[in-house]
């Protein structure tokens, strides 16, 4: 489902200090959530999932209410954009930015693309390669005695359109207007929710030999260190 380079970065993450890579990403996400859709999680789902996903990874409770207050401070220019990229080998890219300078933000993109011969190309060109989905994630040994089976036929009428079971961890995956129903779903189920975005998707995607792969790593890893940057979507298989 071109996780490909999701793969590499959870192991690259286990190297990083997340408090000084991982964080500020998290915080991020939250203050854009909160102000796009206020500050109340109850009424913000947006904001919801992103302060799950930050406690997810063990960000710390001042930290989340720091960034949500950032959303409504007079100096927060937050924004978030997202560009298209082509690299080498066929390998294009979406990279979602939360950033306060755009300019800084295009800049360095086109820098490193430059360097590892890849460029920024005219948003919508790749609209067609990819589906925007809902995507979640819960860990298999916690199902409270649903069987798989069961899990895949009561979540079908909340909008699951397909599920993936890799070691234990599971995938569920809807459209992306189904976010909410899916999200219901497991609630009702009173199933406990690992992770859970908006990912695009390959249609088509591709396979790179190791060596094509450690080439794009260079442009990948380059990218992904860059504050700016909060996620990186590729069509590798």
């Amino acid at each position: 489902m071109g996780r490909a380079f999701e793969y590499r970065r959870a192991s690259k993450e286990k190297r990083w200090d997340k408090m000084s890579k991982l964080f500020p990403k998290l915080a991020k996400a939250i203050t854009l959530a909160a102000k796009d859709g206020g500050s109340d999680p109850d009424m913000n789902a947006k904001l919801r999932v992103a302060i799950l996903n930050a406690k997810a990874q063990n960000l710390p409770k001042d930290n989340i209410e720091a960034a949500i207050k950032r959303a409504s401070g007079k100096d927060s220019a937050l924004s978030e954009i997202v560009y298209e990229a082509k690299a080498q080998f066929g390998v294009m890219m979406i990279i979602e930015c939360a950033t306060d300078n755009p300019t800084r933000t295009i800049a360095n993109l086109k820098s490193y693309c430059n360097k590892h011969n890849a460029q920024i190309i005219p948003n919508g060109s790749l609209e067609f390669m990819f589906s925007k989905k809902a995507v979640f994630s819960l860990d298999k040994t916690n199902l409270n005695g649903i069987s798989t089976d069961d899990l895949e036929l009561e979540l079908i009428d909340f909008g699951l359109e397909s599920m993936q079971i890799e070691d234990e961890i599971i995938y569920l995956y809807a459209n992306y207007k189904e976010f909410g129903n899916l999200m219901d779903g497991l609630k009702k189920l009173n199933l406990n929710v690992s992770s859970s975005n908006l990912q695009y998707i390959p249609t088509s995607p591709i396979e790179l030999n190791d060596e094509q792969i450690i080439e794009l790593d260079k442009l990948l890893d380059k990218i992904d260190d860059d504050d700016d940057v909060q996620n990186i979507y590729t069509n590798l298989v």
